[in-house]
């Protein structure tokens, strides 16, 4: 397992904090007060231990397919649906939504290798990533991959908490399978617009692994 190079700014800061906070305890209260002492020693301990775990990268054996779209985020599919592209597309699609919480690995991966024909930031609202307004309203970044003719959307979505969405992709670049596209901090939502004649592989409550799981193949 390593770091996220997203985190190391965010992770110094916390230790800075937490060496602090706990330097100023027990120097002066470890004598009067010691359970108060551990309980705040044992609580930052907790807070900065889940900072880290949540810019790791696990260490996985990844899935390369041509004929395979990849999890580009790992989560819990909470939608499968049939809508009509709102962005870039004008048809109708197979929507698959990834829930990400808080606790699962943020770094967001091509789910195929190809050509981004379109990247977009936009600016938005932060509603829970599982609103079903979140796709349109909320703050995200939009990218399309082309591949032997054929177009696949992913759209990395902010929550209620996630601040930041990060995506390192420029339009004409070429993206090989599994590879870093993103990052998003702290909870949110990654949607993918697929072509109707795509074969779904997931089911709604599955849990895919990015860059590992096979959610659709064409």
């Amino acid at each position: 397992m390593t770091i996220h190079k997203e985190g190391y700014k965010i992770i110094a800061i916390c230790t800075l904090v937490f060496g602090v906070i706990n330097i100023v305890f027990f120097y002066f209260l470890s004598y009067e007060i010691p359970v108060i002492t551990w309980i705040i020693f044992i609580l930052s301990l907790g807070f900065l231990l889940f900072i880290i775990s949540f810019f790791r990268i696990p260490d996985r054996a990844l899935t390369i397919r041509e004929d395979a779209i990849i999890a580009p985020a790992d989560g819990k599919i909470v939608a499968i649906e049939e809508v009509r592209a709102d962005e870039y597309f004008t048809d109708r699609r197979i929507q698959v939504s990834i829930f990400m919480s808080p606790l699962n690995v943020h770094v967001n991966r091509n789910p195929i290798s190809g050509e981004v024909v379109y990247s977009q930031y936009h600016k938005g609202k932060y509603l829970v990533a599982w609103h079903p307004k979140s796709s349109s309203e909320n703050e995200r970044h939009t990218v399309v991959y082309r591949k032997d003719g054929k177009e696949i959307l992913v759209k990395q979505i902010a929550g209620a908490v996630a601040k930041r969405i990060i995506n390192y992709l420029q339009v004409g670049e070429k993206t090989e399978q599994t590879a870093e596209m993103g990052f998003i901090r702290f909870g949110s939502r990654v949607d993918l617009l697929l072509p109707l004649d795509a074969k779904i592989n997931v089911k709604i409550g599955d849990k895919p692994k990015g860059g590992v799981s096979v959610i659709a193949s064409w």
